[in-house]
């Protein structure tokens, strides 16, 4: 095994190519008492168009998918995956997003016989009509709902018009229509392209000792080496200038009070991994030094009433694309997002006069990274994707510690001086 100790904090980080390609990466951490596995599949909500070897067609499939086969993944013939877990001392768990698909587990015993478990669910698949019938009522009817939630209509809708001509557009879930497309013979195909090995990813964090661990992976390794299919993701991005936004869209529903959001799309692509890394970071601070509540911009707003405590802002980055939403409940929508425009327009002017403030940030950033290390689960889900590679949360906190005024001034003209930009809200009927 690859070997990366960081003495700062007594900490070494193992990592191994397994021979079917599976990456993995296992993380001792000295007097925890649980441990947290998950592996990961570098496979989305987004990637829904694809191409195999062999063939000049592309294979379009139906939205949704990537979040239904997650869900059917812990069922087979006989038994439920969960139910394996439970009787070995652990809680299990799974999620999808835009551009991956996780499985986790967390417990205090057993801890071979649950990595063992992990894989061995996750690289046996059983799709049966029946089931997955079954499954697109349950999933269904959770679309349905989130459908009902103006905070998840909120976000959704902005995020369409950020990229109303990509797969992005579509919530992760899909549609009611979508998902009733779905066939045991899709998953399988889908399952066949996307969770082949070294499309895997699966770390390990807490209390388990690494040449043990990685002997029962290896070992788990050889049981499952089914046929797999090369493949080629479809694009994402329809148009890299972004110019496809679309400005302002709104939604009526029975609600007392507008709530509103601000989409900001990024335009930046990236090659390596530690400069994406960086950009990341940078961007984060410089939201956090224009935005966070002990900032005069938050005041201002506030005091104004344009915005309240459910006041937030986020960025997210993702395999191929990124973006930041801005929002609040509202009385006012039309005047908080023009009060944001003024602040974001003139954010690089606002830095340069912030260089304190710039500090303070920094060191709370450090601060909250470094108290995340308490946490198996925040030590792997933080990197339990592709997006940075190699890199783990401690290169992170090195990388933070060196983040310079002049990154943030960077990112501000990279990220928020093209100004695609979204206005939605969500009113009262």
């Amino acid at each position: 095994m690859e070997k990366r100790i960081y003495q700062q904090f007594n900490q070494t980080v193992y990592h191994q190519k397994l021979n079917n390609g599976m990456d993995v990466t296992l993380i001792p951490r000295q007097g925890f008492k649980k441990a947290y596995g998950i592996l990961t599949t570098n496979y989305g909500s987004v990637d829904n168009r694809f191409f195999t070897k062999g063939s000049t067609q592309i294979t379009k499939v139906p939205d949704g998918i990537a979040h239904f086969l997650e869900h059917k993944m812990f069922e087979k013939a006989d038994h439920d995956a969960f139910d394996i877990f439970g009787e070995q001392g652990a809680d299990a768990n799974a999620f999808t997003s835009y551009t991956q698909t996780s499985y986790q587990f967390s417990g205090t015993t057993n801890i071979q016989k649950n990595v063992r478990t992990l894989l061995d669910f996750v690289q046996s698949p059983y799709f049966s009509v029946a089931g997955v019938r079954k499954e697109q009522g349950i999933i269904g009817q959770e679309i349905k709902m989130y459908n009902d939630n103006p905070d998840s209509r909120l976000y959704t809708g902005t995020i369409a018009h950020l990229y109303p001509n990509d797969p992005m557009h579509i919530d992760i879930a899909g549609t009611v229509e979508s998902i009733g497309e779905i066939t045991p013979e899709l998953l399988m195909k889908c399952y066949k392209t996307f969770y082949q090995p070294n499309n895997l990813k699966l770390v390990v964090v807490g209390n388990i000792d690494p040449e043990t661990t990685l002997n029962s992976i290896v070992d788990e390794e050889q049981l499952h080496r089914g046929e797999f299919e090369e493949f080629q993701r479809g694009e994402i991005i329809s148009q890299p200038n972004g110019k496809d936004v679309i400005k302002t869209g709104k939604e009526v529903m029975p609600i007392t009070r507008p709530k509103a959001m601000i989409g900001i799309r990024g335009l930046r692509v990236f090659d390596n991994h530690e400069d994406r890394l960086k950009y990341k970071l940078a961007c984060e601070l410089m939201l956090e030094m224009l935005l966070d509540d002990t900032t005069k911009n938050y005041l201002q707003l506030y005091n104004a009433g344009l915005i309240d405590d459910s006041f937030s802002f986020s960025f997210e980055m993702e395999r191929g694309f990124h973006f930041a939403t801005i929002s609040s409940d509202t009385d006012e929508p039309e005047r908080l997002f023009e009060e944001i425009q003024k602040i974001l327009l003139t954010g690089n002017d606002k830095l340069e006069n912030m260089t304190d403030e710039f500090m303070n940030t920094k060191r709370g950033a450090l601060g909250r990274l470094i108290m995340s290390l308490n946490s198996p689960e925040a030590i792997a889900n933080r990197y339990s994707s592709s997006l940075f590679g190699s890199i783990n949360i401690f290169d992170e906190i090195e990388i933070l510690r060196f983040i310079t005024m002049e990154d943030l001034y960077a990112a501000y003209q990279q990220f928020i001086a093209p100004f695609r930009l979204t206005e939605f809200m969500i009113q009262p009927n």
